[in-house]
């Protein structure tokens, strides 16, 4: 009898796995692994490691995972890897070419990237981000959003979507229910929204317009006062209930973000437990350490029946074929011409960031 998937996507250290690695993942059987910047070096290496993974868990639905967002989120970097614009940028082509010009970018956006991925062994990429744009939206998301227009919003994350199904990527979008409306840098704070769901409308209409349409989204660190005044919103089981499955209507799979960020409290035992409790599906793991894999894996679960059928969705993506679009000249036409725009801060990567300020500690 197989061995039940653990509700967890893990994370690994280095270039290559450890044997400790190794026989933790063999042992818990994780949904998947994420990668960051400090598992990516060449094409061959990242081609290596990816298929460590799979032998060592040993399943072939194995989930590989990593935030290639484009602008500053991006863990392959030229020169190596091809570059990839802000998401901010193609939203600004929308308003200078107009809004059918930028979906066509969008779709070549997400296409390229998952060509990319898809030969590098990644079949889940963290995008596209789908939050408004805010006035007051913290520095390490404004860049990473389309824009204040949910219409505008909607149009270029649907072309994204599509084109990653089409190509055996599995996109995820985030966040949900919104982080749009946040000052706070979730890696650092808790961001606390004292908007009524009412005044937040307009943030949750992108994904109320895609709930039935994407297969995994991922949850925002947020506490929103007037839903939940105690638990952040992944670990709360009332936004999640009403807000993100009921309201939005998101019937897909829900991960946490990275449960390392300092906006949750507690030891990741804790943090584990009262974000699955919540109901999210699977818990997002990105330390790396070889004690928080084993304190994750402990306190995590198997998926339970839910969780199953909606894995099952994702399963069908990346088994899937792999259609290769001609469309790399009209990207590079229009990523030529973003570089004229406003410079988005693309050096500011906060998850790494996160983690250079934990390893010296």
């Amino acid at each position: 009898m197989p061995k039940p998937v653990l509700s967890a996507m893990l994370s690994c250290s280095g270039l290559e796995l450890t044997d400790a690695e190794k026989r933790i993942f063999a042992e818990f059987n994780p949904l998947g692994v994420t990668l960051f910047g400090r598992n990516i070096a060449t094409p061959h290496q990242i081609k290596k490691l990816t298929a460590q993974i799979k032998e060592a868990i040993g399943r072939n639905d194995v989930l590989i995972a990593i935030d290639q967002e484009g602008g500053r989120v991006r863990r392959l970097h030229e020169p190596n890897f091809r570059g990839y614009m802000a998401q901010k940028q193609i939203s600004e082509i929308a308003e200078s070419h107009g809004l059918e010009t930028a979906k066509k970018i969008a779709a070549a956006h997400a296409s390229l990237i998952a060509e990319d991925l898809y030969n590098l062994g990644i079949n889940w990429n963290y995008a596209p981000v789908i939050d408004l744009c805010r006035p007051q939206t913290s520095r390490v998301l404004a860049s990473r959003c389309f824009s204040a227009a949910p219409e505008t919003n909607i149009a270029l994350a649907q072309a994204m979507l599509d084109a990653y199904q089409n190509s055996a990527v599995c996109p995820c979008i985030k966040h949900l229910p919104a982080l749009g409306p946040a000052e706070a840098d979730p890696h650092l704070e808790l961001p606390v929204i004292r908007q009524s769901i009412k005044e937040l409308e307009k943030d949750f209409a992108t994904a109320v317009a895609l709930a039935g349409q994407t297969p995994a989204a991922m949850t925002a660190h947020i506490l929103l006062t007037q839903i939940d005044s105690r638990q952040p919103a992944t670990q709360s089981p009332k936004v999640i209930s009403e807000i993100i499955r009921r309201l939005i209507g998101f019937n897909g799979f829900l991960i946490s973000d990275a449960i390392d960020m300092r906006a949750l409290h507690g030891s990741l035992a804790i943090k584990t437990q009262l974000s699955l409790d919540a109901g999210c599906d699977a818990v997002c793991y990105c330390g790396g350490t070889e004690q928080g894999l084993v304190e994750v894996c402990k306190n995590s679960r198997p998926l339970n029946d839910a969780s199953r059928s909606r894995f099952e969705k994702l399963r069908n993506i990346i088994t899937g074929q792999h259609k290769t679009v001609d469309i790399a000249q009209i990207y590079k036409d229009y990523s030529q011409f973003s570089a004229n725009l406003k410079n988005y801060d693309k050096e500011y990567d906060a998850t790494e960031v996160l983690h250079l300020m934990t390893s010296k500690q």
